[in-house]
Formats: structure tokens, sequence, C-alpha cells
């Protein structure tokens, strides 16, 4: 079983989640909500699979925009209803902006002869609730999500507790107008606060220096090719640095020159007096 109190959505990641799987009509999921065109002759709407039950349970939700009137005659509609396996058995809230009425219904074959009207108020009926408690069911208002003031009260209906189709509730939420001009409904933070379950993004500005209070740690990296498998030493790596100098002196040969023998060539020209010549100069 499970209770319509556990569905959760706030519509913030712009996805239709897969709780929707039988969305219809054009829907999308924009601006972190829930948003459902209203569209002359044609039925829109954001709705789950028929697995959940009421009985025991609640379900409420944020209506921030109701389709407008935009020249429709008769509708334009925005409805939050929990819906049974037989068509137009239903609970409902209905609101429509061109009687400017919220309607509470409790529908058979879609139709509630003692259905409570109410004066629409986008402030005093933004946020919208079904409750039941075993012995009746409540539509209840709030402004604000968290104070509710009861609008109508009713014997369970059968089908919310039968055995055969307790477990088979669907949330449909849906916008409908008879003609006039194409724009949309919004729904948002089905069983849940606010700012429940949001992530907000957001930037700030450093306005002073800042010191850092623990000493920086230096690491060096080596680096080394494997060329086998090999278990990790207990010896810590070893960094060889490799430097180079220029050498700046000057120095001087010391060394004597040691058993050389020198040959010397003289270049004579022809005699003159003075010299005793020999042999072989005669």
């Amino acid at each position: 079983m499970a209770l319509i109190a556990t569905l959760v959505d706030n519509f913030n990641d712009n996805i239709i989640g897969p709780d929707w799987g039988n969305a219809y009509g054009g829907c999308t999921e924009t601006g972190g909500r829930a948003h459902i065109p209203c569209i002359a002759g044609n039925y829109s709407g954001y709705q789950t699979a028929k697995v959940w039950t009421l009985a025991g349970s609640s379900v409420y939700l944020q209506v921030p925009t109701a389709a407008a009137a935009a020249s429709a005659t008769v509708e334009a509609q925005t409805a939050f209803s929990v819906i049974n396996v037989t068509d137009g058995t239903n609970l409902a809230f209905n609101i429509n902006t061109v009687a400017g009425t919220l309607r509470l219904e409790s529908n058979v074959a879609y139709s509630d002869a003692g259905a409570t009207v109410l004066t629409y108020s986008a402030v005093t009926h933004l946020w919208l609730r079904f409750r039941e408690d075993g012995t009746n069911v409540y539509w209840d208002t709030s402004t604000d999500g968290s104070t509710w003031t009861n609008r109508r009260t009713l014997a369970t209906p059968a089908w919310i507790t039968a055995g055969t189709t307790r477990n088979t509730c669907a949330l449909d939420l849906y916008s409908y107008r008879n003609n006039g001009t194409t724009n949309f409904t919004e729904f948002d933070n089905v069983n849940t606060a606010t700012t429940a379950a949001a992530t907000f993004f957001a930037t700030a500005a450093l306005t002073s220096d800042t010191t850092l209070a623990a000493a920086a740690t230096a690491r060096t990296i080596v680096t080394a090719d494997l060329t086998a498998d090999a278990a990790l030493g207990a010896a810590a790596p070893a960094i060889t640095a490799m430097t180079g100098a220029a050498l700046t002196g000057g120095s001087t040969l010391t060394a004597a020159l040691v058993g050389a023998t020198i040959d010397v060539d003289v270049q004579l020209g022809h005699p003159v007096s003075g010299w005793a010549v020999s042999r072989p100069w005669r």
C-alpha cells in the first residue's frame, strides 16, 4: 500500500519525474514548477499511475498560477484531483477563473450536486489539501502551507477505502478551457514545504585576505620506469641533483721537460775568412 502522503515533488529539477508517468497534453516542468498548458477544447495534466491510497493519508500542494480566463466564455479550469479507476469518480478542487469560483467536489459520473462553492482567492486558496481519517474526507485551504482552514467535510466515499479500489487512486493535476486564448496553470510543492528539499545557488564576494592556519607541506613526486613487477621497499626514494659549474681561475704549467732529445739544424752559407774549414770544404 503506497500512501499518497509519500508522493513528494517540488519540481526543482525541471524534469518530469517517473511518478508522473501518465502526464498528457504537452505538460512541461519549467522554472521549478509543473507547467500545464490551458488550451481550448483540450485537457492537459500531470498524472500519476493508479497505485496510491488516500485512506488514512493526505495530499497537499501549492497553486501559484491558476489559468486566467483569457476570453473563455464558460470555464478556464485549474483542477487538483484524486481520481479512481472508474472514470468520472474523483475528489477535486476545481478553480474556474471565468466564474471566479473554487468548487470542492466529490464527483460520481462527473457530477456533484452537493459541491461546496467558494469565491476563489489566489491568496487565501494558494495551498490546497485533501485528507482522510478513516471516517471523513476533508478539503482544506491555506495561505502559507502551514496553517489550514477546513472548507468541506464529507463521509468517506466507499471507493477510497474499499479493498478492490483502495490502492488504485491517482493524483491528477489538470487544466482545461472551453475557448479563448491559450495560457497555462502551474502547480508546485506536492507534499513538501516551500523550501523543503530545494537546492539554492548563490555567489559571495571575498572582502578580506585570510591566513593559512597550518604550515604548508612540500611534497616531491618522483617517477621511475618499471621493467618488472616489484614490491616497494622500506627505503625512501633518493633524489639525485645534478648541477654544473664554470671554472674562472687560471693556472701555470710547472712541469719540466725530462728525457727529451733536441735536434738543431743549422743552415750554412759559403765559408769566409776566419773560418777553419775541414772536409768536405776545400
